[in-house]
C-alpha cells in the first residue's frame, strides 16, 4: 500500500504557474527565451520578407549583426551571466537589473529593425549599453568570488561590444569590404569564447553521462588555443588600424599571414582535443554528441577562415567556394556555434531547471533539424540551380528547431523548479548553498 501511496502522491501536487521572480532568477532564463525567438523572427524575416528590413543597416549587414551580437552572442551572455553563478558562488544579476539588461536587449533589436537614423542610434547606444552591463556584472562576481581564471570573460565581452560598434559603424559608411573585415574580428572573438566554454563543459557533461568515461582536462593544449586566438584576434585589429588589403588576389601580406597562421594552428588544436575527448564513447547519446559536432565545425570553419586570410591559394580551386567570406562564416557562425547552441539550449536548462538529463522527442528532433539547417545552408552555397531551394530549405529546418525549442522549454523557463516552490530573492549566500548540485 505504501509503495501506491508514493506514486500517487507527486501527482496530486498542482505544477507551479508561471513566476516573474522565477523568470529573472537567473540570466539564462529571459535571455534563452529572447535569444531563440529573436533566431526564429530574424531567419524568416530575411528570407522570406526581406522588403521590410530598412535602411541604414542593409539586408546583408542587418542579416549579419543580428545573426552574431543578435543570437549567438545573446545566448552566450545567458549562458555566462548563469554559469558564473556556479564559478563564483554568486549570482551576477536577477530580478530588475536582469529585466533592465533585457530591455536594453529588446530596444536594440527594434531599432535596427524599424530603420531610420535616429532609430540606428538609439539601438546601438542599448546594445552598447547591454554589453557594458553584462560585462560589469560578470565583473563583479569574477572578483567577489575570486574567480582569476575567468578575469579574462568580462573583457572578452566588451571587446564583442567595441567590434559590434566597429562594425555597425562600417555599415554606415556603406563599405562592403571593411563591414566583413569586421564582421570577422566579431566572430573570431566569439571563437574565443565559445572555445574557452566548451573546452570546460563539454568533457564535463560527457563524464557525468557516460558511465566510466575519463577525459583529461588538456590544459596546456587549451592554453595554447586560446593564445592563437587571441593573436588571431590582435592581428585582426592591426589590419584595419594599418589597413592591410585582404581581398582575394591582393596578394599575402603579413599581418593577414599571422592571422591565417594563428586560426589554423586553433582550429588544429581544437580538433585534436575533439579526438581526446573520446568521441566513439557518445555516439549514443544525442544531448553529447551535438556538442561535439558542433565543436568539430568550429574547428574546421577556422581552418576554413584561416584558407581565406592567407591569400595563398588559387581562387578557382573548388569553384572558388573556399575563398567566399560567406563559407568560414557560416562553417563557424552556423555549423560551429549554432549546432553547440542548440545542444546547450538543452543541457544547461535543463539541468539548471532541475528536470531529468534526457531528450524527448521534440528535443531531438529539433537537434536533427539544426543538423539539417546547416548540411542545407552549407550545400546552398555552391552555386546551381538549386541554391535558392536549399537555403529556403535551410531557413525551415532552422525556424522549426528553434521553434520546438520554444515551444518545449519557454513553459519550463517562465515556471519555477520543480524541486523549488520559488527562486530565492536577493541571494546574499554563495550559490552553491542554493543549487543542487545536479543544476550546474
Amino acid at each position: 500500500m505504501s509503495r501506491l501511496l508514493n506514486v500517487e502522491e507527486p501527482a496530486a501536487a498542482p505544477p507551479a504557474g508561471p513566476s516573474m521572480a522565477a523568470f529573472l532568477a537567473l540570466g539564462f532564463r529571459p535571455l534563452y527565451i529572447a535569444g531563440a525567438g529573436w533566431a526564429v523572427i530574424s531567419i524568416a524575416l530575411w528570407i522570406f520578407t526581406p522588403q521590410l528590413l530598412g535602411e541604414p543597416l542593409s539586408l546583408v549587414a542587418w542579416h549579419a549583426h543580428e545573426m552574431l551580437w543578435g543570437f549567438i552572442i545573446t545566448i552566450a551572455i545567458g549562458f555566462l551571466l548563469t554559469a558564473s553563478a556556479t564559478w563564483t558562488g554568486f549570482n551576477p544579476l536577477q530580478g530588475k537589473p536582469l529585466a533592465a539588461l533585457c530591455v536594453l536587449w529588446c530596444i536594440a533589436r527594434a531599432g535596427f529593425l524599424l530603420g531610420g537614423i535616429d532609430g540606428f542610434w538609439v539601438a546601438t547606444a542599448a546594445e552598447l549599453l547591454f554589453f557594458l552591463g553584462a560585462a560589469i556584472a560578470l565583473g563583479r562576481v569574477m572578483v567577489k568570488g575570486r574567480s582569476r581564471r575567468n578575469y579574462g570573460l568580462p573583457i572578452l565581452i566588451l571587446a564583442l561590444g567595441i567590434a559590434d560598434l566597429l562594425f555597425l559603424l562600417a555599415a554606415l559608411d556603406g563599405n562592403h569590404i571593411i563591414l566583413m573585415e569586421r564582421f570577422d574580428l566579431g566572430l573570431i572573438g566569439m571563437a574565443i569564447v565559445a572555445l574557452l566554454i566548451a573546452r570546460r563543459v563539454v568533457p564535463f557533461f560527457a563524464m557525468r553521462m557516460v558511465q566510466g568515461l575519463k577525459i583529461p582536462m588538456l590544459t596546456k593544449s587549451g592554453q595554447a588555443q586560446m593564445i592563437f586566438s587571441a593573436l588571431a584576434l590582435v592581428a585582426g585589429v592591426l589590419v584595419q588600424i594599418t589597413g592591410t588589403p585582404m581581398t582575394p588576389g591582393s596578394g599575402p601580406h603579413p599581418l593577414p599571414l599571422v592571422m591565417a597562421a594563428s586560426l589554423a594552428v586553433t582550429g588544429l588544436i581544437s580538433l585534436g582535443q575533439l579526438l581526446y575527448w573520446k568521441p566513439l564513447a557518445v555516439l549514443r547519446k544525442p544531448m553529447l554528441w551535438i556538442l561535439y559536432l558542433g565543436y568539430a565545425f568550429l574547428g574546421i570553419g577556422l581552418l576554413a577562415a584561416a584558407w581565406q586570410f592567407s591569400n595563398l591559394f588559387d581562387p578557382a580551386i573548388l569553384n572558388g567556394v573556399l575563398i567566399r567570406s560567406a563559407t568560414h562564416v557560416h562553417l563557424i557562425g552556423l555549423a560551429g556555434f549554432c549546432i553547440l547552441i542548440i545542444g546547450m539550449l538543452t543541457r544547461t536548462a535543463l539541468g539548471h531547471l532541475g528536470r531529468p538529463l534526457a531528450l524527448d522527442r521534440s528535443m531531438l528532433a529539433g537537434h536533427w533539424l539544426m543538423v539539417a539547417a546547416v548540411v542545407l545552408r552549407l550545400a546552398a552555397l555552391w552555386p546551381s540551380p538549386a541554391s535558392v531551394h536549399l537555403l529556403h530549405l535551410a531557413a525551415l529546418a532552422w525556424i522549426l528547431s528553434l521553434g520546438l525549442y520554444l515551444w518545449r522549454f519557454v513553459p519550463m523557463l517562465i515556471r519555477p523548479r520543480p524541486d523549488r516552490p520559488a527562486p530565492v530573492a536577493a541571494p546574499k549566500q554563495p550559490a552553491t548553498a542554493q543549487q543542487p548540485a545536479q543544476a550546474r
